[in-house]
Protein backbone atom coordinates (compact mmCIF):
# COMPACT_ATOMS: atom_id res chain seq x y z
CA UNK A 1 0.00 0.00 0.00
CA UNK A 2 2.66 2.60 0.88
CA UNK A 3 4.78 1.55 -1.99
CA UNK A 4 1.08 2.40 -4.17
CA UNK A 5 0.66 5.88 -2.56
CA UNK A 6 4.39 6.72 -3.14
CA UNK A 7 3.62 5.88 -6.85
CA UNK A 8 0.84 7.81 -6.58
CA UNK A 9 2.48 10.72 -5.16
CA UNK A 10 5.18 10.79 -7.49
CA UNK A 11 3.12 10.88 -10.30
CA UNK A 12 1.26 13.50 -8.81
CA UNK A 13 3.98 16.08 -8.58
CA UNK A 14 5.45 14.39 -12.27
CA UNK A 15 2.16 15.68 -14.07
CA UNK A 16 2.57 19.52 -11.23
CA UNK A 17 5.72 19.28 -12.86
CA UNK A 18 4.66 19.03 -17.01
CA UNK A 19 2.03 21.73 -16.46
CA UNK A 20 4.59 24.17 -14.87
CA UNK A 21 6.53 23.53 -17.94
CA UNK A 22 4.02 24.03 -20.28
CA UNK A 23 2.59 27.14 -18.92
CA UNK A 24 6.01 28.24 -19.26
CA UNK A 25 7.00 27.33 -22.33
CA UNK A 26 3.49 28.98 -23.24
CA UNK A 27 4.54 32.52 -21.82
CA UNK A 28 7.54 32.81 -23.86
CA UNK A 29 5.84 31.98 -26.67
CA UNK A 30 3.30 35.00 -25.43
CA UNK A 31 6.13 37.23 -25.05
CA UNK A 32 7.90 36.55 -28.02
CA UNK A 33 4.82 37.11 -29.95
CA UNK A 34 4.16 40.57 -28.32
CA UNK A 35 7.82 41.80 -28.91
CA UNK A 36 6.98 41.03 -32.66
CA UNK A 37 3.52 43.06 -32.61
CA UNK A 38 4.36 47.04 -34.43
CA UNK A 39 5.23 49.64 -32.00
CA UNK A 40 2.05 51.45 -33.87
CA UNK A 41 -0.35 48.52 -32.95
CA UNK A 42 0.90 47.92 -29.29
CA UNK A 43 0.41 51.92 -28.60
CA UNK A 44 -3.20 51.76 -30.26
CA UNK A 45 -4.93 50.73 -26.88
CA UNK A 46 -2.80 52.57 -24.56
CA UNK A 47 -3.42 55.71 -27.03
CA UNK A 48 -6.80 55.14 -27.12
CA UNK A 49 -7.97 56.84 -23.57
CA UNK A 50 -5.29 59.62 -24.36
CA UNK A 51 -7.00 60.59 -27.49
CA UNK A 52 -10.12 60.53 -26.59
CA UNK A 53 -8.66 62.95 -23.58
CA UNK A 54 -6.84 64.59 -25.88
CA UNK A 55 -9.93 65.10 -28.13
CA UNK A 56 -11.83 66.74 -25.11
CA UNK A 57 -9.13 69.17 -24.96
CA UNK A 58 -8.88 69.56 -28.85
CA UNK A 59 -12.94 70.98 -28.79
CA UNK A 60 -12.51 72.96 -25.52
CA UNK A 61 -9.52 74.87 -26.66
CA UNK A 62 -11.26 75.41 -30.24
CA UNK A 63 -14.06 76.94 -28.42
CA UNK A 64 -11.85 79.10 -26.74
CA UNK A 65 -10.58 80.25 -29.30
CA UNK A 66 -13.71 80.51 -30.89
CA UNK A 67 -14.79 82.90 -27.85
CA UNK A 68 -11.70 84.97 -28.00
CA UNK A 69 -12.32 85.65 -32.04
CA UNK A 70 -15.85 87.39 -30.96
CA UNK A 71 -15.91 91.14 -30.54
CA UNK A 72 -18.68 93.38 -29.66
CA UNK A 73 -18.78 96.69 -32.27
CA UNK A 74 -21.26 99.37 -31.92
CA UNK A 75 -23.68 96.64 -29.76
CA UNK A 76 -23.26 93.74 -31.99
CA UNK A 77 -21.67 90.66 -31.73
CA UNK A 78 -18.77 90.40 -35.05
CA UNK A 79 -16.29 87.49 -35.48
CA UNK A 80 -12.52 88.17 -36.13
CA UNK A 81 -11.74 86.29 -39.51
CA UNK A 82 -7.84 85.85 -38.88
CA UNK A 83 -5.80 88.50 -37.32
CA UNK A 84 -8.42 91.38 -38.35
CA UNK A 85 -11.81 91.09 -37.28
CA UNK A 86 -14.44 91.71 -40.09
CA UNK A 87 -14.84 95.06 -41.43
CA UNK A 88 -18.59 94.77 -42.32
CA UNK A 89 -19.73 96.49 -39.34
CA UNK A 90 -17.97 99.71 -40.60
CA UNK A 91 -20.16 101.41 -42.40
CA UNK A 92 -18.16 103.73 -45.06
CA UNK A 93 -20.17 106.89 -45.79
CA UNK A 94 -20.10 109.05 -48.78
CA UNK A 95 -19.69 112.79 -48.22
CA UNK A 96 -22.64 113.74 -49.51
CA UNK A 97 -24.62 112.04 -46.91
CA UNK A 98 -22.68 112.50 -43.57
CA UNK A 99 -24.56 114.13 -40.89
CA UNK A 100 -23.72 117.37 -38.81
CA UNK A 101 -22.26 116.10 -35.45
CA UNK A 102 -24.65 116.21 -31.93
CA UNK A 103 -22.95 118.67 -30.07
CA UNK A 104 -19.77 120.32 -31.40
CA UNK A 105 -18.04 121.29 -28.67
CA UNK A 106 -18.11 117.68 -27.11
CA UNK A 107 -16.73 116.33 -30.60
CA UNK A 108 -13.94 118.99 -30.79
CA UNK A 109 -12.71 118.02 -27.09
CA UNK A 110 -12.72 114.51 -27.59
CA UNK A 111 -11.55 114.07 -31.52
CA UNK A 112 -7.63 114.15 -30.72
CA UNK A 113 -8.33 111.30 -28.02
CA UNK A 114 -10.48 109.40 -30.47
CA UNK A 115 -7.99 109.44 -33.22
CA UNK A 116 -5.20 108.17 -31.06
CA UNK A 117 -7.08 105.62 -29.71
CA UNK A 118 -6.12 101.99 -29.47
CA UNK A 119 -9.62 100.73 -30.52
CA UNK A 120 -9.38 100.89 -34.35
CA UNK A 121 -13.48 101.58 -33.63
CA UNK A 122 -13.44 104.15 -31.90
CA UNK A 123 -10.71 105.86 -34.46
CA UNK A 124 -12.80 104.98 -37.55
CA UNK A 125 -15.64 106.77 -35.72
CA UNK A 126 -13.14 110.08 -34.75
CA UNK A 127 -12.30 110.38 -38.28
CA UNK A 128 -15.77 110.63 -39.50
CA UNK A 129 -16.29 113.19 -37.06
CA UNK A 130 -13.21 114.77 -38.27
CA UNK A 131 -15.15 114.31 -41.87
CA UNK A 132 -18.58 115.99 -40.34
CA UNK A 133 -16.46 119.15 -38.24
CA UNK A 134 -14.57 119.57 -41.58
CA UNK A 135 -18.09 119.61 -44.08
CA UNK A 136 -20.04 121.59 -41.26
CA UNK A 137 -18.14 123.45 -38.80
CA UNK A 138 -14.66 124.01 -40.49
CA UNK A 139 -13.44 127.10 -38.88
CA UNK A 140 -14.18 125.53 -35.44
CA UNK A 141 -11.42 122.92 -35.70
CA UNK A 142 -8.56 124.92 -37.86
CA UNK A 143 -7.32 125.19 -34.78
CA UNK A 144 -6.70 121.75 -34.76
CA UNK A 145 -5.90 121.03 -38.14
CA UNK A 146 -2.32 120.47 -37.96
CA UNK A 147 -2.80 117.86 -35.47
CA UNK A 148 -5.40 116.41 -36.84
CA UNK A 149 -4.29 115.83 -39.90
CA UNK A 150 -0.47 114.65 -37.75
CA UNK A 151 -3.41 111.52 -36.52
CA UNK A 152 -4.81 111.07 -39.88
CA UNK A 153 -1.61 110.14 -41.36
CA UNK A 154 -1.08 107.65 -38.52
CA UNK A 155 -4.71 106.12 -39.15
CA UNK A 156 -3.34 106.62 -42.80
CA UNK A 157 -0.31 103.57 -41.67
CA UNK A 158 -2.51 101.59 -40.29
CA UNK A 159 -2.73 97.88 -41.09
CA UNK A 160 -6.26 97.27 -40.83
CA UNK A 161 -8.28 98.03 -44.18
CA UNK A 162 -10.94 99.60 -42.50
CA UNK A 163 -9.03 102.49 -40.28
CA UNK A 164 -6.99 103.20 -43.66
CA UNK A 165 -9.90 103.87 -46.25
CA UNK A 166 -11.84 105.62 -43.05
CA UNK A 167 -8.62 107.70 -42.77
CA UNK A 168 -8.23 107.93 -46.93
CA UNK A 169 -12.03 109.39 -47.13
CA UNK A 170 -11.50 112.10 -44.20
CA UNK A 171 -8.51 113.26 -46.19
CA UNK A 172 -10.20 113.98 -49.24
CA UNK A 173 -12.93 116.04 -46.85
CA UNK A 174 -10.30 117.75 -45.32
CA UNK A 175 -9.20 119.10 -48.96
CA UNK A 176 -12.56 119.71 -50.13
CA UNK A 177 -12.64 122.22 -46.80
CA UNK A 178 -9.77 123.57 -46.18
CA UNK A 179 -8.01 123.88 -49.40
CA UNK A 180 -4.98 125.82 -49.62
CA UNK A 181 -4.70 126.36 -45.59
CA UNK A 182 -3.18 122.53 -45.02
CA UNK A 183 -0.32 123.08 -47.44
CA UNK A 184 1.83 123.13 -44.67
CA UNK A 185 0.79 119.86 -43.41
CA UNK A 186 0.86 118.55 -47.08
CA UNK A 187 3.86 116.69 -47.06
CA UNK A 188 3.33 113.45 -44.74
CA UNK A 189 -0.50 113.07 -46.25
CA UNK A 190 0.54 113.17 -49.66
CA UNK A 191 3.41 110.74 -49.39
CA UNK A 192 0.71 108.15 -47.88
CA UNK A 193 -1.88 109.14 -50.20
CA UNK A 194 0.44 108.11 -52.94
CA UNK A 195 1.10 105.02 -51.80
CA UNK A 196 -2.00 103.93 -50.97
CA UNK A 197 -2.99 104.38 -54.50
CA UNK A 198 0.15 102.21 -55.51
CA UNK A 199 -0.68 99.42 -53.65
CA UNK A 200 -2.64 96.21 -54.89
CA UNK A 201 -5.82 96.51 -52.37
CA UNK A 202 -8.35 97.54 -54.57
CA UNK A 203 -11.03 99.33 -52.75
CA UNK A 204 -8.23 100.87 -50.61
CA UNK A 205 -6.41 102.21 -53.98
CA UNK A 206 -9.34 103.33 -55.67
CA UNK A 207 -10.68 105.68 -52.15
CA UNK A 208 -6.88 106.73 -52.50
CA UNK A 209 -6.88 107.99 -55.92
CA UNK A 210 -10.39 109.71 -55.50
CA UNK A 211 -8.47 111.53 -53.00
CA UNK A 212 -5.86 112.68 -55.10
CA UNK A 213 -8.19 113.63 -57.23
CA UNK A 214 -9.89 116.09 -54.23
CA UNK A 215 -6.56 117.68 -53.89
CA UNK A 216 -5.63 118.50 -57.20
CA UNK A 217 -9.46 119.83 -57.30
CA UNK A 218 -9.51 121.81 -54.62
CA UNK A 219 -5.52 123.08 -53.69
CA UNK A 220 -3.42 125.51 -55.57
CA UNK A 221 -1.83 124.15 -58.43
CA UNK A 222 0.92 127.03 -57.75
CA UNK A 223 1.72 125.18 -54.63
CA UNK A 224 0.95 121.99 -55.42
CA UNK A 225 3.15 121.52 -58.03
CA UNK A 226 5.96 122.07 -56.67
CA UNK A 227 4.93 119.59 -53.77
CA UNK A 228 4.32 116.86 -56.31
CA UNK A 229 7.55 117.46 -58.00
CA UNK A 230 10.15 115.69 -55.71
CA UNK A 231 8.08 112.48 -56.32
CA UNK A 232 8.62 112.48 -59.73
CA UNK A 233 11.94 110.90 -59.33
CA UNK A 234 10.84 108.55 -56.97
CA UNK A 235 12.43 104.71 -56.72
CA UNK A 236 9.07 103.57 -56.66
CA UNK A 237 7.61 103.58 -60.37
CA UNK A 238 4.31 103.41 -59.23
CA UNK A 239 4.70 106.38 -56.77
CA UNK A 240 6.57 108.16 -60.12
CA UNK A 241 3.10 107.08 -61.87
CA UNK A 242 0.40 108.07 -59.21
CA UNK A 243 2.59 111.51 -59.17
CA UNK A 244 2.93 112.40 -62.67
CA UNK A 245 -0.98 112.01 -63.21
CA UNK A 246 -1.94 114.30 -60.19
CA UNK A 247 1.06 117.00 -61.51
CA UNK A 248 -0.38 116.67 -65.49
CA UNK A 249 -3.61 116.92 -63.66
CA UNK A 250 -2.71 120.72 -62.11
CA UNK A 251 -1.15 122.25 -64.81
CA UNK A 252 -4.07 122.87 -66.65
CA UNK A 253 -5.62 124.70 -63.60
CA UNK A 254 -3.03 126.93 -63.98
CA UNK A 255 -4.89 128.34 -67.11
CA UNK A 256 -2.82 129.94 -69.91
CA UNK A 257 -1.29 133.44 -67.99
CA UNK A 258 -0.96 130.77 -64.83
CA UNK A 259 1.11 128.51 -66.92
CA UNK A 260 3.31 131.63 -68.50
CA UNK A 261 4.48 132.30 -65.29
CA UNK A 262 4.84 129.62 -63.75
CA UNK A 263 7.10 129.03 -67.01
CA UNK A 264 5.71 126.85 -69.70
CA UNK A 265 9.81 125.87 -70.54
CA UNK A 266 10.07 124.30 -66.88
CA UNK A 267 6.89 122.22 -67.02
CA UNK A 268 7.66 121.37 -71.29
CA UNK A 269 11.16 120.02 -69.38
CA UNK A 270 8.91 118.09 -66.52
CA UNK A 271 6.88 116.51 -68.98
CA UNK A 272 9.39 115.78 -71.40
CA UNK A 273 11.27 113.97 -68.59
CA UNK A 274 7.97 111.34 -68.22
CA UNK A 275 7.67 110.39 -71.74
CA UNK A 276 10.33 108.20 -71.19
CA UNK A 277 9.57 106.68 -67.54
CA UNK A 278 9.23 103.02 -67.29
CA UNK A 279 5.30 102.97 -66.38
CA UNK A 280 2.74 103.65 -69.50
CA UNK A 281 0.73 105.27 -66.81
CA UNK A 282 3.54 107.94 -66.50
CA UNK A 283 4.36 108.35 -69.70
CA UNK A 284 0.45 108.77 -71.25
CA UNK A 285 0.19 111.60 -68.28
CA UNK A 286 3.06 113.48 -69.72
CA UNK A 287 1.68 113.01 -73.46
CA UNK A 288 -1.63 114.61 -72.21
CA UNK A 289 0.56 117.36 -70.76
CA UNK A 290 2.90 117.67 -73.63
CA UNK A 291 -0.25 118.58 -76.29
CA UNK A 292 -1.46 121.08 -73.06
CA UNK A 293 1.51 122.79 -73.42
CA UNK A 294 1.47 123.03 -77.01
CA UNK A 295 -1.91 124.43 -77.11
CA UNK A 296 -1.33 126.73 -74.25
CA UNK A 297 1.68 128.01 -76.40
CA UNK A 298 0.26 128.12 -79.37
CA UNK A 299 -2.53 130.35 -78.16
CA UNK A 300 -0.61 132.66 -75.84
CA UNK A 301 1.69 133.47 -78.68
CA UNK A 302 -0.72 133.78 -81.67
CA UNK A 303 1.99 131.21 -84.14
CA UNK A 304 0.61 133.05 -87.18
CA UNK A 305 2.80 133.10 -90.02
CA UNK A 306 2.18 137.18 -89.61
CA UNK A 307 2.84 137.04 -85.92
CA UNK A 308 5.89 135.39 -86.50
CA UNK A 309 7.13 137.82 -89.46
CA UNK A 310 6.08 140.71 -86.76
CA UNK A 311 7.53 139.25 -83.91
CA UNK A 312 11.01 137.89 -84.81
CA UNK A 313 11.36 136.60 -81.30
CA UNK A 314 8.51 134.41 -81.34
CA UNK A 315 9.38 130.81 -82.16
CA UNK A 316 7.32 128.33 -83.41
CA UNK A 317 6.64 125.34 -81.21
CA UNK A 318 9.28 123.49 -83.10
CA UNK A 319 12.23 125.86 -82.08
CA UNK A 320 11.22 126.19 -78.62
CA UNK A 321 11.13 122.66 -77.66
CA UNK A 322 14.64 122.45 -79.56
CA UNK A 323 15.72 125.06 -77.65
CA UNK A 324 14.73 124.49 -73.79
CA UNK A 325 14.95 120.47 -74.48
CA UNK A 326 17.90 118.50 -75.01
CA UNK A 327 17.77 116.94 -78.75
CA UNK A 328 16.32 113.14 -77.52
CA UNK A 329 13.61 114.82 -75.30
CA UNK A 330 12.79 117.85 -78.13
CA UNK A 331 12.43 114.81 -80.32
CA UNK A 332 10.22 112.44 -78.28
CA UNK A 333 8.07 115.64 -77.13
CA UNK A 334 7.54 117.06 -81.36
CA UNK A 335 6.84 113.08 -81.99
CA UNK A 336 3.95 113.12 -79.93
CA UNK A 337 2.53 116.34 -81.39
CA UNK A 338 3.22 115.73 -84.46
CA UNK A 339 1.42 112.38 -84.43
CA UNK A 340 -1.20 114.50 -82.40
CA UNK A 341 -1.65 116.87 -85.40
CA UNK A 342 -1.69 114.03 -87.87
CA UNK A 343 -4.04 112.40 -86.19
CA UNK A 344 -6.49 115.32 -86.45
CA UNK A 345 -5.58 116.19 -90.47
CA UNK A 346 -6.50 112.16 -90.90
CA UNK A 347 -10.20 112.79 -88.81
CA UNK A 348 -10.86 115.86 -90.30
Amino acid sequence: MSVLRRARKSQGQLELGIETLRLSVMSEKALKDLNNIPGSERRNENSSKGNIAKHVVSNTNGNMEEGQKKNTVNGCETVNSGAEIANSEIEYIESENLSDVEDVDTSLKTLLAGLDSKDWVLVCEALNNVRRLSLFHKEAMLDLLGDVISLVVKSLKNPRSAVCKTAIMTSADIFNAYNDLIIESLDPLLVQLLLKSSQDKRFVCEAAEKALVSMTTWVSPLLLLPKLQPYLKNRNPRIRAKASICYCRSVPRLGVEGIKSYGIDKLIQTAASQLTDQLPESREAARSLVLELQTVYQKFYDLSSVAVSENPEVSSWENFCQSKLSPLSAQAVLRVTNISREGLVIGS
